[in-house]
């Protein structure tokens, strides 16, 4: 996984998601707005709850997956992506706490 923007990440993919003939590789997780979020808890994405993930990741993807991607993708792939929605939704403050913790 990959920052690009601030306002993105890309995500490569282990196992690429077939299209008909074309093969994806990579998927850009773009940064979730509040109607993005509309009818999900943050307390389910936070816990990652894979039901939850599964409704928000079509809204803030590039390409957008569709749900019968998730039939087979492995898991390590949604891990990554869960991984890079999740980013998102921490708070710039615990973000640099953990930045100096680092250092």
């Amino acid at each position: 996984m990959k920052k690009t923007r601030q306002n993105s990440t890309a995500v490569s993919l282990s196992l690429p998601i077939m299209r008909g003939e074309k093969a994806i590789n990579e998927i850009q997780v773009i940064k979730p707005t509040v109607p993005a979020l509309k009818g999900l808890k943050l307390l389910d994405l936070l816990q990652s709850d894979v039901n939850a993930l599964m409704l928000l990741l079509p809204r803030v993807t590039q390409p957008m997956l569709h749900k019968n991607d998730f039939e087979t993708m492995a898991v390590s792939d949604f891990t990554e992506l869960t991984t890079a929605v999740i980013g998102f939704l921490t708070p710039t403050s615990a973000q640099a706490e953990t930045t100096e913790a680092d250092e």
